[in-house]
């Protein structure tokens, strides 16, 4: 059915038949989406080479917690639409077919900035991300004033969703593969979570594309990145985005580097750096353990462990936060006494999957 309805969709944007095709599937990421792409001779001045976007059945749905908004444009087009808009680098839409479950999108390559960093020395490691602190603060700095009819406007990192972020942690990065908490381990994650979802609600907001992390640029020519993976952006703290590219699963940052780029941050923006750089390590600690609860979610509940291998490198984030905020010391004793080996030799977690 999908690849007889990606023909169709080859031959409505490309305007006639077509050459034979071949149909690559992309190895999958956290979402439930699937990508396709598709090289061909084509017919005219079309692309040889594009990306199939697969949607779910429930495309306009997400297990993200986060209210339900009333929707009648995809997410993913409407946020792309007020990026381009506001100059910012995102893959083109060459078509739209959301009645079968696809859209036709520029392809970008391969190369990710994770996968620059990996095959780079960490000597040029402050280079590439300084080029992605920029492009984030030119984001912000662009999409301070949003339409109120926006999605992004209208979706708000509010309580409930720090709250559900934190309660995926203690039921999928804790409960899950440690077992039920004692009721004192309760009351003190409790006491802590409620206390840090306080701070994080008194912080500054903003534009927060919610995954800006090295998977989620890809590096063209002359090493200009492109953003993706910006479907589920909103208003939130202002320092959730660079959290997400500093503290990323994906790749241990050094704690000089992290402070170098919070430092290029907020001169670049003007913001008073000790008090952001307070709200950073606050962000980090509720980021980093949503991570590693969605990592094994994906795991019991998609039956992916890829993931899995992420779980110790967002604890570890965790611990180095938590070592700068006096006031979460008690919820650093619970993931101590919780977690065996946290924060620094934690054990990838193993997976339900046979």
């Amino acid at each position: 059915m999908i690849l007889r309805e990606l023909e169709n969709s080859l031959k409505t944007f490309y305007g006639g038949p077509l050459p034979s095709i071949d149909v690559q599937k992309l190895q999958g990421d956290a979402s439930s989406r699937s990508y396709f792409r598709v090289r061909l001779d084509p017919p005219g001045d079309g692309p040889s080479s594009l990306i199939v976007m697969q949607l779910p059945a429930d495309a306009f749905g997400s297990d993200e917690g986060g209210a339900e908004l009333e929707l009648t444009r995809l997410p993913f087009l409407e946020v792309g639409e007020l990026l381009r808009s506001s100059g910012i680098a995102v893959p083109k839409v060459y078509l739209e077919r959301l009645e079968h479950g696809q859209i036709l999108l520029e392809d970008l390559g391969d190369l990710t900035l994770e996968q620059r960093l990996l095959e780079s020395p960490p000597s040029g490691w402050p280079e590439s991300y300084a080029r992605a602190v920029d492009l984030l603060v030119e984001i912000h700095e662009r999409c301070q004033r949003l339409p109120p009819e926006s999605i992004v406007a209208r979706r708000r990192f509010d309580r409930a969703l720090l709250d559900w972020e934190l309660d995926h942690f203690r039921e999928w990065g804790l409960e899950a593969p440690f077992g039920p908490l004692s009721e004192r381990h309760a009351q003190v994650l409790s006491a802590s979570c409620d206390e840090l979802v306080r701070r994080i609600e008194e912080m500054p907001v903003g534009f927060v594309h919610r995954d800006y992390q090295s998977r989620n640029l890809m590096v063209g020519k002359r090493n200009a990145l492109t953003v993706i993976d910006f479907q589920d952006a909103m208003i939130g703290p202002r320092a959730y985005d660079l959290v997400a590219l500093l503290c990323d699963s994906y790749v241990p940052l050094g704690h000089d580097l992290q402070e170098a780029m919070i430092r290029r941050y907020t001169d670049a923006r003007g913001i008073d750096h000790d008090r952001f750089r307070l709200e950073f390590w606050w962000v980090a600690v509720h980021r980093k353990l949503k991570d590693a609860g969605r990592f094994i979610f994906i795991d019991r509940r998609r039956g992916n462990p890829g993931f899995l291998k992420w779980v110790p490198q967002s604890l570890v984030y965790v611990g180095h936060a938590l070592s700068r905020i006096s006031e979460l010391r008690a919820l650093e004793d619970v993931l101590c006494e919780k977690i065996p080996g946290f924060p620094d030799a934690v054990a990838i977690p193993t997976s339900s999957v046979e």
